[in-house]
């Protein structure tokens, strides 16, 4: 007898939605409105205080333009880069940085990994930037094709221009600084090149992802899980060698930053601000294009794409929308205000989920108006 796992009848359940019994539906659509409105003021409130308490980020733009010079983060790692492409080694240029910024070094995660830095001493800033570039176009060819049997034309088309603005920040002349970016990109694209035949690809980007930015862990571990759950057995070992292969990374990253460390370095203050559910929030109207709009309208906007996501499903709708609500669970409680750039790890996939809301949201009012 075939053993049929949980992952396989929710994928023969199709789009959930219109399933829904008329209760259900209308628990749906009334938590959406009030996840909407509640939305809409935490955010503000969010938004407020991170810029009280990191005026830094607030004045970014400024140090952008000049990050040899100036403050901030961008600033930082344009002198690590500096130095390790002038052939310093990456540890004592990060850590000595870090140091003469007053930027913590302990716990050892404070000190960022040395892909990017020893990419970008290869093929420079702006080779990473093109990189970044050419992972928007690969993203966009693998959406299309991931779209054409599940969703219509105008939703295609839809997803497609919200991919195309999403990625727009790769076009910045210093996105090859940002680590976040660097790792939502090739997260997004190992989300939307997955195939149960065809697996080790997305693997390969998400390992790519997990090299710069160890946030990345928490992808791969629900990959894991879903493994795991659907009895994929050469999948599952698979990705559990990549976490193992990841912990021994981050191992020796702990000794090196570890052997470099000074008594006096600074120490971080930790993670666990438990700031809510308004910080990714307005994470997402900082990042995306949903900024050009006041941050009350956008936060509640920002909502949407993970009903889309949701509404979608099969394996690729239940994966993103877990996966982005757990990262949003993630920042809600262990980022400070200053962190919400954590957000930049489910970008672009995210807005992509905006593109389905409309269809949602009309599956939620037919149920809800079907007869019982």
């Amino acid at each position: 007898m075939t053993h049929v796992s949980l992952i396989d009848r929710w994928e023969a359940l199709g789009r959930p939605l219109p399933h829904l019994p008329r209760w259900a539906a209308v628990l749906v659509l009334s938590l959406l409105i009030a996840a909407m409105a509640w939305g809409a003021f935490a955010t503000a409130a969010a938004d407020q205080a991170e810029r009280a308490v990191n005026r830094a980020t607030a004045a970014a733009p400024a140090s952008i333009a000049d990050p040899a010079g100036g403050d901030g983060d961008l600033a930082l790692y344009s002198r690590i880069a500096a130095r390790v492409s002038a052939g310093e080694g990456y540890y004592p240029a990060a850590l000595d940085e870090q140091r003469k910024d007053n930027y913590p070094t302990r716990p050892f995660v404070a000190v960022r990994q040395p892909s990017l830095a020893w990419l970008q001493s290869l093929i420079g800033i702006g080779g990473v930037r093109y990189i970044e570039l050419g992972l928007v176009l690969a993203c966009l060819l693998a959406l299309q094709l991931r779209l054409a049997a599940l969703v219509s034309l105008p939703e295609r088309l839809a997803a497609l221009v919200l991919l195309t603005f999403g990625g727009a920040a790769a076009a910045v002349p210093l996105a090859g600084l940002i680590h976040e970016l660097w790792a939502g990109l090739w997260l997004t694209l190992a989300l939307l090149i997955y195939r149960e035949d065809r697996w080790w690809p997305a693997l390969i980007a998400a390992a790519i992802a997990l090299a710069v930015r160890e946030l990345a862990v928490s992808f791969v571990l629900l990959w894991l899980a879903f493994a795991l759950a659907a009895r994929r057995w050469r999948e599952a070992a698979g990705v559990a060698a990549l976490i193992a292969a990841f912990t021994a990374g981050m191992g020796l990253h702990y000794l090196a930053v570890e052997a470099g460390r000074l008594p006096g370095d600074p120490v971080s203050q930790g993670w666990s601000a438990f700031t809510g559910y308004g910080l990714p929030l307005m994470a997402v109207w900082r990042l995306t294009g949903l900024a050009l709009l006041p941050v009350s309208l956008g936060a509640a906007i920002a909502v949407l794409p993970l009903l889309g996501w949701a509404s979608l499903g099969g394996r690729l709708g239940l994966f993103a929308s877990l996966w982005f609500a757990g990262l949003a669970t993630m920042v809600a409680l262990f980022a400070r205000p200053e962190n919400f750039y954590w957000m930049q790890l489910g970008l672009p996939a995210y807005g992509i989920g905006l593109a389905f809301a409309p269809r949602a949201i009309f599956e939620l009012l037919r149920a809800i108006a079907r007869q019982t």
